[in-house]
């Protein structure tokens, strides 16, 4: 029966509650379509608690990488190297070399070349050679800042050695800092190594770098020389015969076998201009040896007062 009868009732039919019959009447047909449409489906994670547990992990897990993103980037900003700061009168050798003769300090000014990609071999290359496999990229000639670190008395070692067997380089440690504004304008400094990570344990590199110095080859039909670190060699986390800079430890060259990579999160965008300094550091034993240099004589005993006695003087050693 339609409800629309409801409101004709004795007298005069009343078509208000007659339209809101049929309403009714409508509302109550429809009425399990609709709560058939709002029902969740069989198999909805509500009726399957192994469903509600991996999207909380899932959840969980999102979570956790963007904090871990947000402490990598605030790390961008951070080191526990003190800044060192460079002497204002800079000697200048090229447009982007110079010599901090102050502090017996060579600085090298370049770019970002790539915070995100392949394996690294270098962390700083020299410009328009090998910008896809080092954090930096630097304009100068690889031999004028080898001439620069001679030039403030670094000790230049030997690269490294393949066969008969493996010999890491070896040479004076030097310290490689970079520094950097960000887009407020403001200066940052942080160690190479912070630039760096180890592939298998996403940690920062630890190795130094040191002074191995390159070599030279010559072109048989011209005779002349060349310096090999010319290649992009400048400052590497992969040991090459032509390495300038170098890890005193065994890191291949391979692509299968490189330890290395960019820390990406940590490096300021592409073509951000970068300041390289590199600091010869004392080795251990120098302070010793300094001290045991500047240490006086023993003083010899004085007489006792009344007594005409001089200190003995020493035995002259008969000629031979």
């Amino acid at each position: 029966m339609c409800l629309c009868r409801i409101g004709l009732g004795i007298g005069r039919p009343s078509w208000r509650n007659a339209r809101l019959a049929c309403l009714a009447t409508l509302a109550l047909a429809f009425a399990p379509a609709a709560s058939a449409q709002l029902a969740p489906p069989p198999g909805a994670p509500e009726d399957d608690p192994a469903a509600v547990e991996r999207e909380a992990r899932a959840a969980r897990e999102e979570i956790e990488a963007a904090n871990a993103k947000a402490a990598a980037i605030a790390a961008q900003f951070k080191s526990d190297a003190k800044p060192v700061e460079v002497s204002k009168e800079l000697k200048k050798l090229t447009d982007n070399l110079f010599i901090d003769a102050k502090n017996k300090w060579v600085v090298i000014d370049g770019v970002v070349a790539m915070r995100e990609g392949p394996p690294l071999e270098m962390f700083a290359c020299l410009k328009g050679t090998k910008e896809h496999e080092s954090v930096v990229a630097v304009p100068v000639k690889a031999y004028q800042v080898h001439a620069a670190l001679l030039a403030i008395d670094a000790k230049q070692g030997k690269p490294v050695q393949f066969s008969p067997e493996y010999k890491a380089a070896t040479g004076q440690e030097i310290e490689v800092r970079a520094t950097w504004k960000d887009a407020k304008g403001q200066e940052h400094q942080v160690r190479a190594q912070d630039w760096i990570r180890e592939k298998a344990t996403k940690k920062p590199m630890t190795h130094p770098f040191v002074f191995a110095g390159s070599g030279f080859w010559t072109d048989e039909e011209t005779g002349k020389r060349y310096y090999m670190a010319e290649g992009g060699e400048l400052i590497c986390v992969s040991n090459f015969s032509s390495a300038m800079l170098d890890l005193p430890v065994e890191s291949s060259q391979s692509t299968e076998g490189l330890l290395f990579e960019a820390f990406t999160e940590r490096i300021p965008p592409e073509g951000t201009p970068v300041r390289l300094i590199l600091i010869p550091k004392a080795a251990k034993n120098d302070g010793e040896k300094k001290s045991a240099k500047e240490e006086p004589p023993p003083k010899q005993p004085e007489p006792e007062k009344g007594s005409t006695d001089k200190p003995a003087a020493s035995k002259p050693e008969p000629r031979k």
